[in-house]
Order: structure tokens, then sequence, then C-alpha cells
């Protein structure tokens, strides 16, 4: 007995966009393709996405689901390491919120002497090294000067300053998301004005050029803490912003 697409993301609360991603990565291949172009699933196949999903579930990205289901790394040492990864987690976001919540009490007036290096504890200086040491690997040493830029120019941010940038990227990625769910390309005109308004957001702490600009792009893919971000929304989302920011790096920079 065979299913169609249409049916499996019925069945499974998966969309039909996510089961196309999923095939065109290799991840869950259909079991044949009808002359009408439609994909179609068999059993094997469904048990395969049963297997998918709780993986996903789990907590794990969809390279080391591949990973895991084509027997390149045992179950239970990834799941050994995750467990790992989401307690360190747990911890750095406990600290978060209570960081959250004296800037709540200090906004109130409950806190007036709160320092403001406080405002920041919780967040992760050992990832933002990871990030700058992945884009000066990418892009080769004169990213550093981008990056020392971008330090000097928040250096002497205030609270306000922090907030205006965190809400523009909401706003910003609120954008994208729109565009993407209606189905519009990442190189159509208006996700270069979206994109546009992302590259003018990222000049507020450093300037990239051609090259450097579409870097961060890939990198929104590459690594794991961003695209987990992007994929929270959907499905191929991340992939999707990376070729928007290609698409204007080429056009406009």
């Amino acid at each position: 007995m065979a299913w169609s697409i249409a049916q499996v993301a019925r069945m499974s609360k998966v969309t039909s966009r996510t089961l196309r991603h999923y095939d065109r990565i290799g991840l869950l291949e259909p079991a044949w393709i009808g002359s009408n172009g439609y994909r179609y699933y068999e059993r094997e196949q469904l048990l395969r996405l049963q297997q998918i999903l709780l993986l996903r579930d789990l907590g794990l990205n969809l390279d080391t689901v591949s990973e895991v289901l084509d027997g390149r790394h045992r179950t239970v040492d990834v799941l050994r390491n995750h467990r790992q990864w989401l307690r360190t987690e747990q911890e750095r976001l406990a600290r978060l919120a209570e960081t959250v919540t004296r800037t709540i009490r200090e906004l109130e007036g409950d806190e007036h002497d709160m320092k403001m290096e406080e405002l920041f504890e919780g967040f992760d200086a050992d990832r933002q090294a990871r990030y700058e040491a992945d884009l000066v690997e990418r892009l080769g040493e004169g990213v550093r000067e981008h990056i020392d830029e971008s330090k000097r120019r928040m250096r002497d941010w205030k609270r306000e300053d922090a907030d205006k940038f965190t809400a523009e990227w909401k706003a910003i990625a609120k954008a994208y998301g729109e565009l993407f769910d209606a189905g519009v390309a990442a190189d159509a005109p208006e996700a270069l004005e979206v994109t546009d308004r992302h590259y003018r957001w990222i000049c507020l702490s450093w300037t990239p050029n051609r090259e450097s600009y579409t870097g961060l792009g890939r990198l929104y893919v590459d690594a794991p803490d961003f695209k987990v971000q992007f994929d929270a929304h959907a499905e191929g989302f991340a992939e999707w912003v990376r070729d928007a920011i290609a698409a204007y790096a080429q056009a406009r920079l």
C-alpha cells in the first residue's frame, strides 16, 4: 500500500514542504514518484519518518538524525552527548532567566543599583567566540577587523540600544518568515527588500562586504545554534535566508 505526500502530511502533521525538504537532503526519499510528479510513500518510509520525528523531538538537528539513521553513530552515544548539551543549556537559561528577572525589577524601580554588566549575565561568551572563530576560518584573518569594529561600536551601547537592536532582529525574522511561508523565492524583490533591512541592521554593529555578508548567511545554516533557531520556524528556513543573503550580496554589494 502507498500513501501520497498529502496523505502522509495529514497523518504525520508534517507539512508537504518539510517532506519535500527531507527528500531533497536525502533524509527521507519517497518509495517512488508518479507520472504526475507526486511523491508516494510506503510502510518503510513511514517507519523512517516516525524515527525522524522521534529524534527531532529529542532536539537533534537534521544532520545528526541522518547520521544516526544511516548507522554512522550509535543512537545512545548521540543521546548522551545531547543530554550533556541540554544540561549545560539548562544552566545557561536558568542564569539568563534570573538576569531577566533582575532587569524587570530594575525597570519597576525595585533594583536601582543593578550593574550594567549584570544585564548580560547568562549570555554565552563561549558561543560568541565560536561564531567569531568560524567566521575567521571561513573568510580569513581579514574578518577580524570587522569583529573588532563590531565590538568598538557596541562598547558604549546602553540598554535601550540593545533593546532596539534585538527588537529590529525579531521584526526582520518575522518578515522573512512571512515571505518563506508564502512561497516567495529567496531572490525575489520582496526578499531583497527585507534583506536590505537585515543588512542595514547588521551595519549597526559592523559593515560587511559582499564576501563576508555571504559568509554570514552560510553561517546561519552551518552553525547548529543558528540553524536550530531558524528551523524552529520551518524546515528549510535557514537555507532560504542564506540564499536571500547571497542574492542580495550579489545584486547590491
